[in-house]
C-alpha cells in the first residue's frame, strides 16, 4: 500500500524496533516521511508499531540478529533500496565487571557486534550510494565503569567494527556511523542502575541521580535525542561524518579526543 507523500523508494531497517530507543528511531524516520522495516525478535511489539504509524508505513519482521538465520529471514522481505539501516537492540544487563558472567559478555558482543555484522549483510545487495550504516553504542564503550560491564564490552568492540565499516564501504560512497548516547533514561537503564545499587548498598533513586551529576548539565540522554542523530543522517551533508562517532553523552566525557 503507498502512503501519498512519503518517499517509499527506499527501505530504513531499524534493529531492535521494539525497545525504547528503537520505537523513537522509528517514529523519527517515520516523520522524516521514510518507509521503515522494524525488526524484532516477538511479533506484539511490532504489531504495536504498525497500529501506531500504519501498515503501508512500517513493515514487521520477526527475526534476532543474534542468530545467522535473521539474515536470510530479512533479506527475504527487502524489495527496493535501502537507505540506512540501524542496530539498536539492548543487551543484558549483568552487573559489574566482578560479577559478570562471562558468557554474558560473549553474549553481549555477540548481539552488538555479530548482529551489526549480520544486518549489513543482509542488505549489503541494497545498498547504494549515500547509504547509511548506523549502529547504536553507547557513553560507556568509551569510558568504561567498574558496574556497566556488558554495555562496556560490547560497545567498545562495536566502535571498532563500525570504523571497519566505514573504510569497507566508504569506497562505494556509503557510510558508517556509531551514535554513542550517554546513560538513556529508559527502563534498561534503571537495571543498571539497580545493579549499581546492589553493589553499592545505595537506593535506584540516589543511583540515577548520581548518574545524571555525572553530566556536565545534569542530565540523562533521551530516546527522543537519539531518534533525532538517527534521522539527521539522512542528510547528504552527514557524509562528512564517515566513520564518525557521534557522542550523545550529555557532557559526559572528559578525555580528548
Amino acid at each position: 500500500m503507498s502512503v501519498p507523500g512519503r518517499n517509499f523508494g527506499a527501505h530504513c531497517v531499524v534493529v531492535g524496533a521494539s525497545g525504547a530507543l528503537g520505537k523513537a528511531i522509528v517514529a523519527g524516520l517515520v516523520a522524516r516521511k521514510m518507509h521503515v522495516v522494524a525488526v524484532a525478535r516477538s511479533r506484539e511489539p511490532l504489531e504495536a508499531l504498525v497500529d501506531r504509524h500504519g501498515a503501508g508505513v512500517v513493515m514487521p519482521v520477526v527475526a534476532d540478529f543474534a542468530s545467522d538465520d535473521a539474515v536470510d529471514a530479512l533479506r527475504a522481505r527487502l524489495d527496493r533500496p535501502v537507505a540506512m539501516v540501524v542496530h539498536a537492540p539492548g543487551v543484558p544487563v549483568a552487573g559489574g565487571i566482578r560479577a559478570a558472567p562471562t558468557d554474558a559478555l560473549v553474549e553481549a558482543c555477540n548481539i552488538k557486534v555479530g548482529g551489526f555484522v549480520r544486518l549489513v549483510r543482509a542488505v549489503e545487495d541494497r545498498l547504494r550510494r549515500h547509504s547509511r550504516l548506523v549502529a547504536i553504542g553507547g557513553h560507556y564503550g568509551f569510558e568504561p565503569t567498574a558496574y556497566a560491564a556488558t554495555a562496556g564490552v560490547a560497545n567498545a568492540a562495536l566502535a571498532n567494527v563500525v570504523r571497519q565499516m566505514s573504510w569497507a564501504y566508504g569506497g562505494e560512497g556509503i557510510t558508517a556511523h556509531l551514535v554513542a548516547p550517554g546513560p538513556a533514561d529508559t527502563d534498561r537503564l534503571h537495571k543498571v542502575a539497580a545493579a549499581r545499587a546492589s553493589e553499592n548498598g545505595g537506593s535506584v533513586a540516589d543511583e540515577l541521580d548520581a548518574m545524571r551529576g555525572e553530566s556536565a548539565i545534569g542530565a540523562l540522554t533521551t530516546p527522543g535525542q537519539v531518534a533525532w542523530a538517527v534521522a539527521m543522517l539522512l542528510d547528504a551533508e552527514a557524509d562528512a561524518m564517515a566513520g564518525a562517532a557521534i557522542m550523545l553523552d550529555a557532557g559526559r566525557r572528559r578525555g580528548l579526543p
